[in-house]
């Protein structure tokens, strides 16, 4: 512990420096209470072992003082005038022991001991709750496919960061539970969260949920209002559906994003926001820009940090979690089955609507079953013509994107074939630098002897 005894008198300050440094703590000292508070806005002190008579500034009011400071810091009260009352003073202001005049400094140093494991304790406790809340805020997802394990990596990195975040995916595939998910793993986990769909929203009234009005902004404004923006401060602004923005609005969108400042609508007072701001979309982003709907620079805007999120159909394996994780959420009491080759069709089915259309094929299932506990086909896979055709495809079929990463990593390792192992020539024939290829063998686990 870094410690900070603050005392006049030299005599006790000398021997208890000496023996809390025996102790291996680091030791400061001050003659008056504003030095020591100088010494606190300075050093990160762990400690304080504090007289209540001094110079200048008296004990009481360094220690509710320094606590406004370090609201962690433990305080010892030494004092040779000491009473009932001012005990229970120092004990409310923050101090965690309270000794009189004379002492042992063995006592103190073994107080000091003690509140260090208890510092210690109150750290690494932080630090479960914090690895806690990092392993679930993700783990609520349900998801063991590869596809949905690398959109976790991602996100559990670009979480932590203050950058914002563009969600793309189509729809159902649930890029607002990815965004409560964030914001639950982000060091704003702890401010408002709010959220607000472009879709769903009349495009003559966007604007005035996103940024509010001031009272006589138009006819029927008779008071202010808070928009969206102003009530996520310090937090997290979930934007869904901005492929549905209009482009007058775009512009003001842009601006904020930009500036983290904007005015109410019928307002001159420019009001200034510390926001995190994620956006979705269910369209690229880039088709829209190509056709004049989207403007470009609020494209580039928001494509720093841009996640997709895989449609169901390339979840492979996760049907069958998802589906367990539905029957749960809609059985209640009772259990529900579903057979082996009911379960195949499922997983060759294509599902255009996603997890949100799984969902509800489970919730209608688990309705139509009435006392039975077997949940039936027809009611779990739609039978139009569309879906049937959907279901007949071959459940081998891979990806586009697996098939071009299953081709790199054949040719790659016939080029290091015909090289004998030479990675510099290797890396010449293939066109890209060395540093790209071992990262491509290191990710294909791609061994050269």
């Amino acid at each position: 512990m870094k410690v900070l005894i603050a005392d006049d008198e030299q005599s006790i300050v000398a021997t208890l420096e000496d023996d809390l440094a025996d102790a291996g703590h680091d030791v400061l000292a001050a003659p008056d209470g504003n030095r020591a508070l100088d010494i606190i806005r300075k050093e990160k002190v762990d400690c304080l072992i504090t007289d209540l008579s001094m110079p200048g500034m008296g004990g009481m009011t360094l220690i509710e003082e320094a606590r406004k400071l370090r609201p962690g810091l433990q305080i010892i009260v030494i004092t040779g005038y000491g009473t009932i009352e001012s005990a229970v003073e120092a004990i409310k202001k923050g101090a965690a022991e309270y000794v009189q005049k004379p002492f042992l400094n063995e006592q103190i140093v073994a107080l000091v001991d003690r509140l260090a494991k208890i510092s210690q304790l109150e750290e690494e406790n932080e630090d479960l709750r914090t690895q806690l809340q990092e392993i679930t805020a993700f783990e609520n997802i349900v998801g063991a496919s590869k596809a949905m394990q690398d959109v976790f990596r991602i996100l559990k990195n670009v979480s932590r960061s203050e950058s914002d975040i563009l969600l793309i995916g189509e729809t159902g595939t649930g890029k607002e539970v990815m965004a409560r998910a964030i914001h639950a793993h982000s060091p704003r986990k702890n401010k408002p969260l709010v959220t607000l769909s472009c879709a769903a929203i009349p495009s003559t009234l966007l604007e005035d949920e996103l940024f509010g009005h001031e009272r006589g902004a138009y006819t029927d404004a008779r008071d202010r209002k808070i928009g969206r923006f102003e009530r996520a401060h310090h937090g997290t602004f979930f934007l869904d559906d901005i492929d549905d923005m209009p482009l007058e609005t775009q512009v003001k969108l842009l601006r904020i994003l930009q500036e983290r400042e904007f005015e109410r609508l019928g307002g001159e007072k420019t009001i200034q926001v510390d926001v995190r701001v994620i956006v979705a979309t269910k369209i690229d982003l880039r088709t829209l820009v190509d056709e004049g709907r989207f403007r470009e620079d609020l494209f580039f805007r928001l494509n720093v940090v841009p996640v997709r999120l895989p449609p169901l159909r390339e979840r492979k394996g996760d049907i069958p979690l998802l589906a367990k994780h539905f029957i749960s959420k809609y059985a209640g009491s009772r259990s529900y089955e579903i057979k082996p080759d009911v379960m195949a069709a499922m997983e060759a089915y294509y599902w255009p609507g996603n997890v949100r259309e799984l969902e509800h094929a489970i919730e209608r299932a688990i309705a139509f079953a009435g006392q039975g506990r077997i949940l039936r086909k027809e009611h779990l896979v739609e039978a139009s013509p569309v879906h049937k055709k959907a279901m007949a495809v071959p459940r081998n079929l891979t990806t586009l994107r697996e098939a071009v990463e299953a081709a790199e990593k054949e040719h790659i390792e016939e080029i290091l074939r015909i090289t004998n192992g030479h990675k510099a020539q290797a890396a010449e024939i293939l066109g890209i630098s060395r540093k790209n290829l071992w990262e491509k063998m290191k990710n294909y686990g791609i061994e050269v002897s």
